[in-house]
């Protein structure tokens, strides 16, 4: 296994302290980087991996946080903070943009080379930032359907990726269907891949709390949706040959 070098990261945003968790690949030379968000909940161990892996691929990448450190466990305590900031586009973008600022201000991080993937609310934001305008190589989102501001979606300059469990209730056909012509009508090269039978969050592993109705993990479709967004970014991020590090 390649040898990573980690590290939390403090930053504002939100109005709160955030702690991020930053996965550097092996060497010394500058990396395409991948922003990674996090599930409503917060950034937790699942997201912490996840940067991991990418950067034992040899990505820079950072895990970004939504409250504070703090991971909201109680369902209605998740949906308090969760709802009301994806209802707000301008906090998302600012969260979004606080954490691309860390992960760009790396030194190992090529700020040219940069992606935004995320899981729920954190796929929402890194959707958010690519209505913003703002120079990403793709952008992944898994469960997060949202649909922007009239117009905005114009402004997206890379590749967006989608995946959706067929039986989330989250995000439903109506849903699916809405982010869909939203894409199609803005130009934007889009693909939507939806799991069949597979409800909300199905990437992420069983958890020992109460969560919303209509969560469930889906092992293989988690595993597949990994694959899709490894090969996303292997179209989109691609990394040199490691003789060339």
């Amino acid at each position: 296994m390649t040898t990573i070098a980690t590290r939390t990261v403090a930053y504002p945003a939100d109005g709160m302290t955030m702690i991020g968790h930053l996965a550097l690949p092996a060497g010394t030379g500058r990396r395409p980087a991948v922003l990674v968000g996090p599930e409503g909940m917060g950034l937790t161990d699942v997201e912490r991996r996840r940067a991991d892996a990418l950067a034992e691929l040899g990505y820079v990448a950072l895990a970004f946080d939504l409250h504070g450190g703090r991971v909201l466990t109680d369902p209605q305590d998740m949906l308090d903070r969760a709802m009301p900031l994806l209802a707000d586009s301008g906090r998302m973008r600012g969260i979004g943009h606080a954490a691309l600022d860390v992960l760009r201000a790396e030194p190992r991080t090529d700020p040219d080379r940069v992606a935004a993937i995320g899981y729920g609310t954190g796929g929402a934001i890194a959707v958010e930032l690519g209505r913003a305008g703002t120079d990403l190589r793709a952008i992944a989102t898994v469960n997060a359907l949202n649909t922007g501001r009239p117009g905005e979606a114009a402004r997206i300059r890379c590749p967006v990726w989608a995946g959706v469990g067929s039986e989330d209730p989250i995000m439903p056909a109506a849903q699916r269907d809405a982010f869909a012509a939203e894409m199609r009508a803005a130009g934007v090269d889009w693909r939507l891949v939806v799991y069949g039978g597979a409800l909300h969050a199905f990437h992420h592993p069983p958890v020992d709390h109460a969560t919303v109705p209509g969560v469930g993990h889906h092992p293989e479709h988690a595993r597949r949706a990994w694959r899709d967004i490894v090969d996303l970014l292997a179209e989109c991020l691609p990394l040199e040959p490691a003789s060339a590090r």
